[in-house]
């Protein structure tokens, strides 16, 4: 099994981008869509602690300018955490797991550093 793991939405253009790259550079990974699949609180937890919370919102998708603007304006950390919770949308995608490191987001040197670019 991988110790690769890349968390998304099957359907986000980014998320089949980098599920593209990897395929194609014979890199080995699971996906996990999160979406369909759930996402435990202590892995989100963990992504938080990893890249700060900051990091995981998506400020500029779709679920986040739904969000009333009085909740987009008091957002802390545990406020984000119960939010992505409630919408998975919300999370920047892809999350990629490779041991204990995490990145989030697929541009060329995140494909460089997972052997994919």
């Amino acid at each position: 099994m991988s110790d690769l793991v890349l968390y998304g939405i099957a359907n986000c253009d980014t998320v089949r981008k980098a599920r593209r790259a990897l395929d194609a550079a014979g890199v080995d990974f699971r996906f996990v869509d999160f979406r369909k699949d759930g996402l435990e609180e202590a892995q989100l937890r963990h992504w938080v602690d990893a890249v700060g919370w900051e990091t995981l919102v998506n400020r500029r998708g779709t679920t986040w300018r739904q969000l009333p603007e009085d909740t987009r304006e008091a957002i802390d950390q545990e406020r984000a955490i119960a939010l992505m919770l409630e919408h998975p949308t919300l999370i920047k995608r892809p999350v990629v797991e490779r041991g204990d490191d995490v990145y989030v987001g697929w541009n060329a040197a995140t494909a460089r550093e997972l052997g994919a670019g």
